[in-house]
């Protein structure tokens, strides 16, 4: 599967085996279990983080994956992101300081109109 990472306006596709969503479930639980205990997402504190902002953690780590060139984290959370949000295209992540302001872009089932077409 592919995940589009958008850091300072420069995009990457990274392809993440198929497999490795299944083989990393044993990490992802541990990563769940931790994050389910709340996490500090910059100044906030969350109780009990959603799936979309357990995605920008994850981003979080991947931004500081980049930074020291760790290949295998960048891998397991690209596909922890891709498997925590089914249909995630890209993730832009904020590199401010506030992971808060990290976003995730969702493929469309399809382009549909915004409204009825009035002829």
């Amino acid at each position: 599967m592919k995940l589009n990472i958008i850091v300072d306006g420069r995009a990457n596709a990274f392809e993440v085996p198929d497999s490795l969503l299944i083989e990393a479930k044993d990490f992802f639980d541990k990563l769940n279990k931790d994050m389910d205990k709340g996490w500090q997402m910059s100044r906030d504190w969350v109780e009990s983080p959603d799936a979309e902002q357990r995605c920008q953690i994850a981003a979080d780590k991947i931004l500081t994956a980049i930074e020291t060139d760790n290949e295998k984290m960048l891998m397991l959370m690209s596909a922890y992101i891709l498997r925590t949000l089914p249909g995630v295209k890209s993730i832009n992540i904020d590199i401010t300081g506030d992971m808060n302001e990290t976003d995730i872009i969702m493929e469309h089932e399809s382009v549909r109109p915004l409204g009825p077409i009035f002829n």
